[in-house]
């Protein structure tokens, strides 16, 4: 097991050999188990929204191709964010804001600003507001990319996400439809749907409601009083993505640990139906569940998760559409009403009848010796959160453990709706490997093992994106930090890449600062590199808890990839001396290809400079503990105070790209060597 914190010094130390000093940086850490082949990581820049932590500075984050500006949620300064992104072409890694769009501008009743989305042409930006009673209608405001309100309007209660259909013809908005904090009211949930293909003039929005015919039986309803309530009143949207042909929407309905199905032809649901259990005693599928057993205790457990995904994206492959889903977990925890509570206070009413018929990895004789051995207790299952708003048997008790969230990312076939892949235990075993020292840490507080009585790393937003000629999906954890990349190109057997995370941690039990980087990754914005202001592919994340948003970038930088020259036209270039400072360079003639044939080439001289690269390579690198092949990248992320006024491009320090600069230099030694035995062969 290896901890970014033991690498830091030597990969920072190997990097001074050959890369300027960064000052003041955001140590950007890349972790991956494949050394042969690393996603490439950069922090190239950073924006600081200023706010204080945990206040929702920087949340949701949208990208203009046409202007390269970002338009960043505010909810600390109850605002828009509009920020220019132009300067990252220039080595600017400080991102800076152009101008903030307060709510009051928008008008009416607005209580906060919750999403924002760009048109596909970049016409103009859509933001959700709800009203200052959260039960009552809210508005989208559509704005010019300059922040100028064009038009609003009314939606469903508590709009919390919004999107564009990709031909730009219709705004989408998920309104989450929450009940007030004493659960008297409790509006419905619903989707609006905004018709902008024939302009912008007397806007008026579509409601798509839910009915309690198109809803699966199994949908689990979250309220004190399921048995007279209607499903439109329990289900909550939370996230829509749109198919690429623009003929379904998908609606993440998370407390119900459910998708529903829209159908933009019709403009309503056609099928609401529940993701299941994740069953934590099947092999390959562990979880750590409890914050008082001395650390990371990652193991098999009788726990039914229900996966409860917050982001979704929707992605195509081979033909087919597809649903990624960062399996987050959520639970109705009101004034009037919560359905949160551990499973020792459960087990303390003799709430449990275990049933082996639910489990794929035990049997009932199993169950109760795990039972009789303290199942229950804190330092094994006791701590664990779990709901009251789960199946009974006829008796009135739980046959199982019921768990929030699936700690994973899962991939589900749009036509279906059924399952095709789950990560697993992958997100608690990386970070476990990668940064042992904090390992189901909070975004609050820097302790180990303290969420894993919750809902572990808390995959949050999910989003997919090509690079270097590969589909990967990105998903950021909201409660440990950092982003996973995984690459799906084939959607059934996805395969781990890399991990990397601009976070600071600094010490047991400290708290989150100013000093801790980027913390609680809350929205991911993919730009491909045809659009990007760099020309390379960028991924910008917003940091809720420390109010930033940090642009990687991702991939070879095509500027970095020479063209290949034919090897004639290489013996016809001209060869030329060094001279010293002030001395002209006299003209030379052509290199005479019959006398450069005969002479040998200095082998000798690049074998050592490439025995010097594999010496460097040996000495940044440390035998895993483990069987797999694990790699810790460090990269400087911000500017040094050494810079110049014109700033400098931020440098990569990942192994396979100082191997390469190591190489080029041997290459040029052994080209200066060749030729000048070649001109003094024709002096004499």
């Amino acid at each position: 097991m290896k901890s970014w914190k033991k690498w830091t010094a030597m990969s920072l130390a190997a990097a001074s050999l050959a890369l300027p000093t960064v000052g003041q940086a955001e140590e950007l850490k890349v972790y991956n188990r494949d050394q042969a082949q690393p996603l490439q990581v950069e922090q190239i820049g950073r924006y600081n929204s200023g706010s204080g932590i945990g206040e929702g500075g920087t949340e949701i984050v949208a990208y203009d191709a046409n202007t390269k500006r970002a338009f960043s949620v505010n909810g600390a300064a109850r605002a828009l964010d509009i920020l220019d992104l132009n300067g990252l072409n220039e080595g600017n890694g400080e991102i800076p804001l152009l101008k903030r769009v307060s709510l009051e501008s928008f008008g009416g009743s607005a209580s906060d600003v919750t999403s924002v989305a760009i048109h596909p042409e970049g016409d103009y930006i859509a933001v959700s507001v709800p009203s200052e009673v959260k039960t009552d209608p809210g508005h989208v405001v559509l704005l010019d990319t300059d922040g100028n309100k064009l038009a609003s309007v009314e939606v469903g209660a508590l709009p919390d996400m919004v999107t564009f259909t990709h031909d730009g013809t219709k705004v989408l908005v998920a309104n989450e439809g929450e009940p007030s904090d004493d659960y008297t009211v409790n509006p419905e949930g619903s989707v609006s749907i905004i018709n902008v293909g024939n302009g912008l003039d007397n806007l008026t929005a579509e409601t798509a409601a839910f009915t309690d015919d198109i809803v699966e039986s199994d949908v689990r309803k979250v309220n004190p009083d399921p048995e007279n309530s209607s499903y439109a009143e329990n289900l909550e949207p939370e996230y829509i993505t749109v198919d690429k042909d623009n003929r379904y929407a998908y609606v993440a309905i998370q407390e119900s640990n459910a998708i529903a199905k829209l159908d933009l032809q019709s403009n309503s649901f056609s099928t609401v139906k529940s993701l299941g259990y994740k069953d934590f005693s099947k092999e390959g599928v562990e979880l750590d569940p409890s914050n008082k057993d001395d650390g990371i205790q990652i193991g098999n457990w009788p726990v039914l998760s229900m996966y409860m995904p917050d982001g979704m994206t929707a992605f195509q492959s081979g033909g087919k559409t597809y649903l990624i889903t960062a399996n987050e977990g959520d639970a109705q925890d009101w004034e009037g009403f919560s359905e949160e509570v551990r499973v020792a206070d459960l087990a303390a009413e003799d709430a449990y009848a275990l049933n082996a018929d639910l489990y794929a990895g035990y049997t009932q004789e199993q169950l109760d010796q795990l039972v009789q051995d303290g199942l229950f207790e804190d330092e094994q299952l006791g701590r664990l959160n779990t709901s009251i708003v789960a199946p009974k048997n006829a008796d009135g008790k739980y046959e199982a453990v019921y768990g929030f969230g699936g700690r994973s990312f899962s991939i589900w076939d749009a036509d279906s709706l059924q399952q095709v892949y789950d990560s697993g235990a992958d997100f608690e075993k990386i970070t476990a490997e990668a940064n042992p020292d904090y390992f189901n840490t909070t975004n609050d507080e820097d302790k180990l093992d303290n969420r894993s009585d919750d809902k572990g790393p808390e995959p949050e937003a999910v989003i997919t994106g090509d690079v270097d000629g590969r589909t990967y999906a990105f998903i950021g954890l909201e409660r440990t930090g950092g982003i996973m990349a995984y690459d799906v190109t084939n959607p059934t057997i996805p395969t781990f890449s890399t991990y990397f995370s601009s976070r600071n941690f600094q010490g047991d039990e400290a708290a989150v600062d100013s000093a801790s980087g980027d913390v609680a990754p809350e929205g991911l914005t993919y730009i491909p590199a045809e659009e990007s202001p760099t020309g390379q592919t960028l991924l910008l994340a917003a940091h809720e808890v420390s109010g930033t948003i940090a642009a990687y970038a991702l991939g070879e930088k095509a500027e970095t990839q020479p063209e290949p020259v034919p090897e004639e036209e290489e013996t016809e270039q001209p060869v030329t001396e060094p001279t010293e400072p002030g001395e002209e360079e006299p003209a030379e003639e052509p290199v005479n290809e019959e006398e450069t044939s005969n002479v040998e080439e200095p082998k000798q001289d690049t074998e050592k400079v490439e025995e010097q690269t594999e010496t460097v390579t040996e000495n940044t690198t440390t035998e895993p503990e483990s069987k797999e092949q694990d790699s810790v990248q460090i990269a400087a992320s911000a500017k040094s105070d050494n810079d110049d006024a014109e700033g400098q491009p931020l440098p990569n320090t990942s192994t396979n790209v100082f191997n390469w600069l190591l190489g080029g230099v041997a290459l040029v030694a052994a080209g200066v060597i060749f030729f000048g035995i070649n001109k003094l062969r024709k002096r004499a």
